[in-house]
């Protein structure tokens, strides 16, 4: 149902941690009802990663945009009104007190690919971090 067929998702969002949980339920509930059930863990890891550095180091809104291309691709991403690029992804260390700086690093491991570019809009100045999972 609908997995051939383009579809986009947008969801809106506060500056507040409890954002991210509703980001993960909703993002579940979408991939649920378009049959791709088989993505949902990955893409709630991803998309709570890319959420959680928008509510964390951006002092605005934000935003949850999920879209799928009938071709099989699967893109979450997340804007938020800072245009700072994000810092690149560390590597893994072995520092297990750090509760931080792992985000990037979980979502070039797990996707596919990923990236970001700036936005202006209206004036409005931003940035969209994403990522891609195939379907296959």
């Amino acid at each position: 149902m609908g997995r051939h067929r383009d579809w986009e998702y947008s969801l809106h969002i506060p500056s507040d941690p409890r954002a991210v949980t509703v980001c993960r339920r909703t993002l579940r509930l979408i991939l649920t009802m378009h049959g791709l059930i088989r993505l949902v863990d990955v893409a709630e890891l991803l998309a709570t990663e890319l959420i959680s550095n928008s509510v964390r180091h951006a002092k605005g809104p934000a935003a949850l945009r999920v879209h799928w291309s009938g071709a099989g691709v699967l893109r979450i991403g997340a804007w938020d009104a800072d245009p700072s690029p994000p810092e690149p992804p560390r590597p893994f260390t072995p520092d297990w007190e750090r509760e931080d700086g792992r985000g990037l690093a979980l979502v070039r491991a797990c996707a596919d690919v990923w990236g970001w570019q700036p936005l202006t809009r209206d004036g409005n100045r931003g940035k969209y971090v994403w990522c891609e999972l195939g379907a296959a």
